[in-house]
């Protein structure tokens, strides 16, 4: 990889990556170093790695745990092997069953982990503090005014400071 000399930025969109030369600017290397090193890409990358994972096991509960109980249930139905036959194509409706098994149960744990951290972090979280006020009311017309006002804008009476 050359470096082509191109260190104004932001380059035009179509130039960037590449100088004008067809070579890799070091830039756009640059920049994916800044945007790898990040840390919720890595954070992404490890999600990305125990969701597949955490799928792998769903789908071993639905085919082995509860696709048997449901068939059990259904007077033994297999839904691994349900299929319709439509002219010469056959329509696997047993396998789509159990991904609509996988998807609920998959969805079910996500919910559960989103709402046990809601709930974790709304603990953690510390009470908002009040804003100091902004406005007083006018002793004599009662209407709304800034707290530093000396006279009311909607009656003219003259307010004394509060002693602070």
């Amino acid at each position: 990889m050359q470096n082509c000399g191109k260190t104004e930025w932001p380059l035009p969109f179509e130039k960037r990556g590449y100088c004008q030369k067809g070579v890799f600017s070091m830039s756009f290397v640059s920049e994916f170093k800044e945007f790898i090193s990040r840390g919720n890409v890595m954070d992404m990358a490890v999600g990305v790695v125990v969701g597949g994972a955490f799928s792998a096991i769903v789908t071993s509960l639905v085919d082995d745990v509860i696709g048997p109980v449901i068939g059990m249930i259904c007077g033994g139905i297999d839904f691994s092997g349900l299929s319709i036959t439509v002219g010469s194509a056959q329509l696997m409706i047993g396998n789509f069953i159990q991904a609509i098994i996988n998807f609920l149960i998959i969805a079910l744990c996500i919910f559960s982990v989103v709402k046990a951290f809601n709930a974790a972090s709304s603990k953690l979280k510390k009470p908002e503090e009040e804003a100091p006020a902004s406005t007083k009311i006018c002793p004599y017309c009662k209407s709304e005014i800034n707290i530093e006002a000396t006279k009311c804008a909607f009656c003219g009476s003259g307010i004394q400071m509060d002693a602070q």
